[in-house]
């Protein structure tokens, strides 16, 4: 995949799933056991992961390719 494109839609992904988390932010009080399970151990951990890859991805690849040789 291009560099570019890769970006991009990691960029996307981080976006979109960065919706729900100001949902559950901003959501009333009594609303917020609904959201929590969701938030804590799907979108959360998805968004830290592509915004590592997209801050260190470069350094995690070199450091794989390495390993290889």
């Amino acid at each position: 995949m291009i560099k570019v494109t890769q970006r991009s839609v990691l960029r996307l992904i981080h976006l979109i799933f960065a919706i729900p988390i100001a949902g559950y932010v901003y959501s009333p009080f009594d609303q917020i056991p609904n959201y929590a399970p969701a938030v804590r151990f799907f979108f959360l951990p998805v968004i830290v992961a592509s915004g590592l890859w997209m801050w260190k991805g470069h350094v995690l690849l070199r450091l794989v390719s390495k390993r290889s040789n």
